[in-house]
């Protein structure tokens, strides 16, 4: 059996956020313990498991993501990183549909080889009651903070600035206390003329990840949330994670578009059979 390692959000290797993928016949999923133990051998953020769906139904393939601890419910970097090893393997052309635990969703490849991901708009609530806590956990001051519904079931919290979110040096144990899958901490840019204009980064130690290097699923918060403050619809988001990398966001209602590229780094063979 196949097993990629997909570097996601990043046009070169090395960068970005890996993903681990395997794609399955058509049998259907394998035990899910088969699948978590892959996942937790692979040691990424997520691992992807993919199979092909009977035709004439709403989506083309079935997809899951885990962690190398627990299925999660939407995984951007993942998603991108599938839709990829299917189209430059010829495996699949054209608009990918996925069945997800969060609906069907939706990868358009491009000319310039990026990917577009159709996914939910992540819903904000204002926590104002967990403020503290979040600034407890991370060492920084908070300025507001929001859950930001069941896909994705983070806590968005914003900071001062640029400076504040890159420095972060959080008690990943107070972070993991504050029972969300993870915290997004997110700033406006020191330099407006930068490239980019919002920067992130993402804490998930209740789902086995300290930092993830670039998270697509915080993006569908992260969007509404820049969109209202800067009054457009079309934004670029950079993850200040070591590895770094960028996501373009169109918000379109309830949905979100996520836009960048991928590099498949590792090409090899999973010897352990389900």
């Amino acid at each position: 059996m196949r097993i990629r390692i997909v570097d996601a959000f990043t046009d070169r290797p090395f960068a970005g956020n890996p993903a681990g993928v395997l794609l399955l016949d058509a049998t259907g999923f394998p035990d899910d313990r088969w699948l978590q133990r892959v996942a937790a051998e692979v040691n990424l953020s997520e691992t992807a498991f993919a199979h092909p769906l009977p035709p004439g139904g709403e989506a083309d393939w079935g997809l899951r993501w885990f962690t190398p601890v627990t299925e999660v419910n939407l995984c951007g970097h993942a998603t991108l990183a599938t839709a990829h090893v299917l189209h430059t393997t010829g495996t699949a052309t054209g608009t990918l549909r996925f069945a997800t635990r969060s609906g069907v969703l939706t990868a358009t490849a491009h000319d310039d080889g990026s990917i577009t991901l159709d996914f939910p708009t992540a819903p904000l609530t204002a926590r104002e009651d967990l403020r503290a806590d979040a600034a407890a956990a991370l060492g920084s001051e908070v300025l507001s903070a929001h859950d930001t519904g069941p896909d994705i079931e983070d806590l968005l919290v914003e900071l001062p600035g640029e400076k504040a979110v890159r420095t972060l040096a959080p008690d990943l144990a107070a972070v993991a206390g504050l029972g969300h899958r993870g915290i997004i901490a997110t700033a406006p840019p020191e330099d407006p003329d930068g490239g980019y204009d919002f920067v992130s980064r993402f804490f998930g130690p209740a789902v086995g990840i300290e930092e993830d290097p670039v998270t697509g699923s915080a993006h569908t918060a992260l969007a509404p949330f820049w969109s209202a403050r800067l009054g457009r619809d079309d934004l670029t988001g950079l993850q200040a994670s070591a590895r770094t990398g960028l996501v373009r966001t169109s918000l379109r209602g309830d949905r979100t578009l996520l836009s960048g590229s991928a590099v498949t780094v590792i090409d090899g063979e999973l010897l352990t059979a389900p």
